[in-house]
This record gives C-alpha cells, structure tokens and sequence, in this order.
C-alpha cells in the first residue's frame, strides 16, 4: 500500500484530489472519503504561537521527543501553567495531540504534546512495541522536563490524555502528586479493552487464545524470525467491515488524520507488535484511582462513543472532586479532531481552575 504525503500547508486546497486518489489506493469494495463535518481539523495551524521540538530522557535513560506550544503572548519573566498531551494508542503527536495543545495554548496554556516510547519520533525498539510502565513513564519525564523550566511554575503542571493516553496519564498521576489536574478525552482504559473487549464481549477462553498465539510469535522472533503486527487500523474498507473499525478507518487512513513518521512504514502505523500486545493484560490503571484525590479529575466522552463505558468506569471509581462531561452527539473518533464538537472551552476552564 502507498503512503499519501501531501504538504499540510496545501491540504484543504487539495483535500478533494487527495481523496479520490485514496480511493484508487485501496483495493476495497467499500471505501469512504473523509469526513470532514464539524470543522475536522487534525491539522491545525495556529498562528497565536510558536512550536518548539523538544527532547529530554525518561527515568531508564531513553529519548521522548515532543512539541512544546508556547503562547507568543506570554509575558516575559512569568512562570505559566502548563499541561503535558498523550496521542491516541497508536497514533503520535501529530495525530490528535498537537490540535489540542495549540487550542490550549491559544487560552495561555504552555503545552507540550509527546510522542509515547516505541512511536513517533521517541526512542523505542523494536518499533510499535506495547509497555504500559513505559508511556506511564514519559508522562512523569514530561513533569520532569517541564518542572525545570524557568518559565514554568512547576506548581502548576496538569495532564491531558486522549483515547489510550487517558489510562496511562492517570497510571502516571497514581504515583506522580507533581500534576496538579488530569484530564481524559474519549479514554480507553487499555488494559480492560484487551482483556475483555468492548462490553465485556470477550470470553475468557478467548482470552487465553490471545496469550497463547502472542507467547509463540516470542519464539518466532526470539530466533530472528518475522514482526508480527495487530489490532490497530485496517488498511482497506469491505461490506463486512464493522463500524467501529470504519470510525477509525476515517481518521487513520485518509487524508483527515493519516500521518506516517519519519522513517516508519505505513503498513505498520497504529498497529502494535502481537508479542507485545498482551502486556495490555496485565494493565490495571483504575485500581486505587481514588487516591489521585484531592487533586480534580475531568472525563470527557461522546454520548455516542463507543468507548464511553470506561470514562463511566473511572468516574465511579475515582475520588473527589470530579467530573464526567458528555459531549452531545459526538462518538469516540469525533473528540481527536472535529473542532467544532471538542470542548476546548471546557479544558480551559478545568485546568485554569486548577493549576
């Protein structure tokens, strides 16, 4: 499959002869263009501030490379609040994570969004690989990196995570009383989706399955054989592709979100390692929760998002104060990036509350 590169200074002037190459890409019998209603745009360009690429090491000596947002406002020789972004599992920090730390930042916020170890442009081998400990952990190395910076407050550091993020920032904040507010935008809880599926659906003989074919592909690879990949998104739309998958499919693999890093391949974007996979499984980010009170907590999620149950999920389990935030109309995907359903508003106000 071919990669779509396209300069983003030139895409919504292109936007329609991108799609319709896209459509000749994929040997599908269904293919949707992409979506773009409510004001999608991933690809947003600020002209309130000014990006910085940034790099600092985690706690095991390994490089997270992120893009700090600072306001061209901000007063000179003041320490501001600032807030550490995570990207969707699977995706990096230009997916999802830069249009919010530019909406932030517009509302004075310094941001920094990250790429997660094993993705992006962060250290990380092999590449796609799943450690659970290790996003946790490039959550506290960002409160490190922004703690040390003379013009923060280091009083004032919050934590904003979206999709999967939303489970390792709250892993992070359990052990890490340095931020001050967490924040979740259409959280996964990771651990919980691989172990039982959306709903519960998944049995645990299915379950067990899961392990045993990731446990052989560790021989496979042990011996110099082939990366295996899964989940992820799929590369090609048919009659039968559920909607969930075609959700993701609008975002991942169209002109709408698609974005490949730096020396990464496309057929491998947003898919993990199988072997690496099932660590997942042993991922419990909700258990003690409620010991992050008193410091607030804010779940966002879509009334129609397929991934509401676990924003429900941490808000009953998690300590005062607290709030869970429905966004009417809106499903999972729609919170990465459609301007005009995000609330933005919201954020700001949560975390000017609270830092």
């Amino acid at each position: 499959m071919s990669v779509i590169q396209y300069n983003q200074k030139f895409r919504k002037s292109v936007l329609a002869v991108i799609t319709a190459a896209t459509v000749g890409l994929f040997s599908s019998t269904t293919v949707m263009a992409a979506d773009m209603s409510n004001n999608a745009d991933n690809f947003y360009q600020s002209s309130q501030v000014n990006i910085q690429k940034v790099t600092f090491k985690n706690q095991y000596n390994m490089q997270v490379v992120g893009n700090l947002v600072i306001p061209k406002n901000l007063k000179k020789g003041a320490k501001s609040p600032a807030i550490v972004i995570g990207h969707p599992m699977g995706a990096v920090k230009e997916q999802s994570s830069m249009l919010y730390a530019q909406k932030l930042a517009e509302q004075g916020f310094i941001t920094l969004a990250i790429d997660l170890p094993f993705w992006g442009e962060s250290e990380g081998q092999p590449r796609n690989v799943v450690s659970p400990d290790m996003y946790s952990e490039a959550f506290n190395a960002a409160v490190d990196y922004l703690g040390t910076r003379d013009f923060i407050d280091r009083e004032r550091i919050g934590a904003l995570g979206i999709c999967g993020s939303g489970s390792f920032v709250i892993s992070a904040a359990k052990i890490d009383p340095r931020m001050k507010a967490i924040a979740t935008v259409s959280m996964y809880d990771m651990g919980a989706a691989n172990r039982n599926a959306l709903n519960h659906s998944q049995s645990l003989e299915q379950r067990k399955q899961i392990i045993a074919s990731a446990a052989q592909q560790r021989y496979v690879e042990f011996t110099g054989g082939k990366t295996e990949y899964t989940s992820g998104t799929v590369h090609e739309l048919t009659q039968d592709t559920h909607p969930i998958q075609r959700e993701f499919y609008d975002f991942y693999r169209t002109p709408r979100g698609e974005f490949t890093a730096k020396g990464a391949d496309p057929k491998t974007t947003t898919h993990p390692t199988l072997s690496s996979n099932i660590k997942f499984m042993n991922f419990y980010p909700f258990n003690d929760i409620e010991t992050i009170s008193p410091r607030p907590m804010l779940f966002i999620t879509g009334d129609q998002a397929h991934s509401k149950e676990f924003s429900e999920e941490a808000y009953k389990l998690a300590g005062q104060p607290k709030e869970l935030y429905y966004v009417k109309g809106a499903g999972h995907v729609d919170l990465y990036d459609r301007v005009n359903l995000i609330p933005f508003d919201k954020l700001a106000a949560f975390f000017e509350k609270n830092l």
